[in-house]
C-alpha cells in the first residue's frame, strides 16, 4: 500500500477531523452584538481520544469577565443570563478581555500542538453567536496567533437536528440521555460541559453504529 492509499489512523485526534482541533465554547453575554455588547463569561473544553478511539473531554477554561470600557449591557440579557455584575464575589474574580482571551488561546494552542493537529476549530450550540464574540474580542484586544479557523465551526445544534431531529440544547440532550438541569443552564461552564457531552455522543455513536469511518459500497 502507498503511503498515499495507507489508511488513517482514527485513533488519533488529528484524523478525525482533518486536521482540526475541536473545542467546546460557551459565552455568556450582555447582549446580541459582538462589537458592542459585553463578553462576561467564558468556559471552554478541549477534547482527547482514548484508545479505542472515542472521543472525550480533556481540559477544561473557564472565566468571568468584566465588562470592556462603554460597552452596552442590554438588562434584557442580564435577566436571562443571571449575572449579578456588583456581586462582590464576582468582581473578586472577573478578569479583563484580555486575561481571558490569552488564557484561552494558549491553552488551545498548546492542545492543538500536543494532539499535532494543524488548527482549531469551535464546537458550540449555534456556533455563529460564540464565534462572534470570540473574534470580536480578539480583534478588540489585540490578541495575535488566535488559533481558530475564522469562519468554520461545528454547530451542535445542527449536527443534533440531523441526528436527533432536536435542536434546542436540552431537548437534544435529553434524547442523548444526557442529565440536564435547567436551573444550571446559561452557566457558561455548565453549557459548555453539556454541549461537550453531547459532541462527544453524536461522534462516538456514529463510530459504533458502523458510520464512520464512511464506506461507500461499490457494488
Amino acid at each position: 500500500m502507498t503511503e498515499e492509499n495507507k489508511i488513517p489512523d482514527y485513533h488519533l485526534l488529528k484524523n478525525r477531523f482533518r486536521g482540526y482541533y475541536p473545542v467546546i465554547i460557551d459565552v455568556e453575554t450582555a447582549g446580541l452584538n459582538c462589537q458592542t455588547d459585553a463578553l462576561l463569561e467564558l468556559a471552554a473544553i478541549t477534547l482527547k481520544m482514548n484508545d479505542q478511539g472515542l472521543l472525550e473531554m480533556d481540559q477544561t477554561y473557564h472565566c468571568h469577565i468584566k465588562p470592556f470600557h462603554n460597552a452596552n449591557i442590554n438588562p434584557e440579557s442580564m435577566k436571562i443570563n443571571g449575572i449579578d455584575l456588583d456581586n462582590p464575589l464576582r468582581q473578586a474574580v472577573a478578569v479583563s478581555e484580555l486575561d481571558a482571551i490569552t488564557g484561552l488561546f494558549q491553552l488551545v494552542r498548546r492542545g492543538q500542538k500536543d494532539a499535532d493537529c494543524q488548527r482549531s476549530i469551535i464546537v458550540a450550540h449555534n456556533a455563529a453567536f460564540d464565534q462572534g464574540f470570540i473574534m470580536a474580542t480578539a480583534e478588540r484586544t489585540g490578541v495575535k496567533r488566535n488559533p481558530f479557523h475564522p469562519f468554520s465551526t461545528m454547530d451542535t445544534a445542527s449536527l443534533s437536528g440531523l441526528m436527533f431531529g432536536q435542536t434546542v440544547l436540552v431537548k437534544a440532550c435529553q434524547v442523548a440521555k444526557i442529565p440536564f438541569d435547567n436551573k444550571q443552564a446559561h452557566s457558561a461552564l455548565y453549557d459548555t460541559e453539556r454541549t461537550a457531552e453531547l459532541f462527544c455522543y453524536m461522534v462516538n455513536h456514529l463510530k459504533q453504529l458502523g458510520g464512520f469511518p464512511h464506506i461507500v459500497d461499490t457494488k
